[in-house]
């Protein structure tokens, strides 16, 4: 890992972003936001969540760089960041899915 900063404050930043990525409705909005840009109206459909409630963690989640959002005429589309995010959720997904038995001595 390359980092400029003092490795407490990535760790800090680490923590937050792992923090942010731990509660189930957050990460479900991430999730949404992977495949294509996707609006709010969309997502909160999709994730039978109130429009209101998707907008506030998508706030939290746009402070973060989890998300970014690009207006197009009215409406505003989210999408994953950068691909460090998309890569991030794969490879723990990846490793959620491996059998046990390869971890154990």
């Amino acid at each position: 890992m390359t980092t400029h900063t003092d490795p407490a404050d990535w760790v800090d930043q680490l923590a937050d972003l792992f923090h942010l990525l731990g509660d189930k409705t957050r990460l479900r909005i991430v999730i949404a936001c992977l495949a294509r840009p996707i609006s709010v109206g969309d997502i909160a459909a999709e994730l039978d969540l109130s429009s209101s409630l998707v907008s506030h963690h998508l706030r939290l989640l746009r402070a973060a760089r989890i998300v970014k959002a690009e207006r197009q005429g009215k409406q505003v589309f989210y999408a994953a960041a950068d691909a460090h995010i998309s890569g991030l959720l794969a490879d723990m997904a990846d490793h959620i899915a491996e059998p046990a038995a390869l971890h154990e001595a």
